[in-house]
């Protein structure tokens, strides 16, 4: 006797209930096929920083709109830079950033910064001034605690090393004169970039730093090493006590 059996060519059912080859193609589908043709085609600076940001969250939580994702990103941090540079927790606190998500785009922050870095270390530092400070501004920009950074540069001005000396509080760093010099005869370095970030966002040189930086420059001096500059970085931009005429 036939009957009862399940219909072969019945459509499958949602959880919902409803026909899923019925259900409608989410809005934002033809949205991001047409930002990836548009980056194809066009180039990144065809696209808004929000969009960008889209794409990149396409990848990481694909099953949802993430253009107000990405929107919400931009006006709490600030800036494409500040939200690469946000801390993992700090990406966190905006919905629909997990720990998948917010991991990831840490990762793609430390492959921009490691690219940077690449960069000006195949070359002699002084000849691409600009990357040194795409560089440092990525790195430091969005620290919440001052750190004192060094670059290490050879007799040709390239690169030996680039490191962090210390750190230290929202507004102050323990620096020392010394400490600077011997690890500068350690590398066999000839000369260095000095460079420190302020947290509240103002790159404008504090007495003390100025006091340090000279006091730095006269223990260099009969040492052989040059202080080439001391460059301070803050959210918005940045100084050089060089270009100020400060040392």
């Amino acid at each position: 006797m036939r009957g009862g059996g399940k219909k072969q060519n019945q459509a499958p059912f949602d959880r919902n209930g409803m026909n899923e080859a019925a259900s409608p193609v989410p809005h934002y589908h033809g949205h991001r096929d047409r930002l990836r043709e548009r980056f194809a085609a066009k180039g990144a600076d065809s696209l808004a920083d929000y969009e960008l940001l889209e794409l990149l969250l396409y990848r990481f939580i694909p099953r949802i709109d993430t253009k107000p994702v990405a929107k919400e990103l931009l006006a709490k941090f600030g800036s494409l830079s500040a939200v690469l540079g946000a801390s993992e927790l700090e990406l966190k606190q905006v919905k629909r950033i997990g720990t998948n998500a917010a991991r990831d785009i840490k990762v793609v922050a430390a492959i921009a910064s490691r690219s940077l870095k690449t960069e000006f270390q195949e070359r002699a530092v002084l000849s691409s001034w600009s990357s040194v400070i795409d560089y440092c501004m990525a790195a430091m920009a969005h620290e919440k605690i001052e750190q004192f950074r060094i670059l290490f540069l050879d007799k040709k001005n390239k690169l030996i090393t680039d490191e962090v000396q210390q750190k230290g509080t929202v507004d102050h760093t323990p620096v020392y004169p010394r400490e600077v010099i011997k690890r500068a005869l350690e590398l066999n370095s000839s000369a260095l970039i000095l460079v420190h970030n302020h947290p509240s966002g103002d790159p404008t040189p504090s007495r003390a730093d100025i006091e340090m930086t000279r006091t730095i420059v006269e223990t260099a001096a009969p040492m052989g090493i040059v202080i080439h500059d001391h460059i301070i970085i803050g959210k918005d931009g940045h100084a050089s006590m060089k270009a100020l005429q400060l040392i």
